[in-house]
């Protein structure tokens, strides 16, 4: 096997499902689910895979959401999901897959990336707390410690407001964080008022 996998964008003959269910346990056909329907509609804005001797062992998946600012609607980028095969998990693959997706958000020009994650996480790979910089989260459900951003350099001050996920999110009833680790940054929150 070679030493370090591919990061490259995803082609429709990869099969990423796999990986999502794998990665995500219990949760995996859900949020397989998910993708599979953002991955086919126009809300996709890119999927990067990591691939090593032919085998996919992670995905990242790119899409649109809107910032609701004062003057206008701005079109943002939202990441969702990560995930790397359980046997390949703690190899750097994720930080590999985060900063390939980054990266990818910051060339098309998207002022904003976001995503709903464990901070300790995502902290350590350039995301910052959100509602530090006036974002407002798309669900109440999302603890502020979670709710995290990448600004870019065409993101501009007037910029700010609340995040709105596209469909796809709501009809699935995720929008807003659910999972025991954000439950207990919700109570570690609660805890510090």
């Amino acid at each position: 096997m070679s030493a370090v996998p591919d990061i490259r964008a995803a082609t429709p003959t990869d099969d990423v499902l796999p990986v999502i269910r794998a990665a995500f346990g219990d949760e995996g056909d859900q949020v397989a689910r998910i993708w599979s329907e953002i991955a086919s509609s126009d809300v996709v804005r890119a999927s990067l895979v990591a691939e090593q001797d032919g085998r996919i062992l992670g995905h990242v998946g790119l899409s649109h959401a809107w910032l609701d600012a004062r003057r206008e609607l701005v079109d943002v980028w939202l990441l969702s999901p990560l995930g790397v095969v359980p046997t390949s998990q703690a190899q750097g693959i994720g930080s590999r897959l985060v900063a390939a997706a980054v990266e990818a958000a910051r060339s098309a020009g998207a002022p904003l990336l976001f995503l709903e994650g464990d901070p300790g996480y995502y902290g350590s790979r350039g995301f910052e707390r959100a509602s530090a910089h006036g974002f407002v989260p798309a669900s109440a459900r999302t603890p502020d410690a979670a709710f995290q951003v990448v600004r870019f350099d065409s993101h501009e001050g007037w910029m700010t407001g609340q995040l709105i996920y596209r469909d796809v999110w709501w009809r699935h009833d995720s929008a807003g964080l659910r999972d025991p680790l954000l439950a207990q940054l919700e109570q570690m929150e609660e805890g510090t008022r």
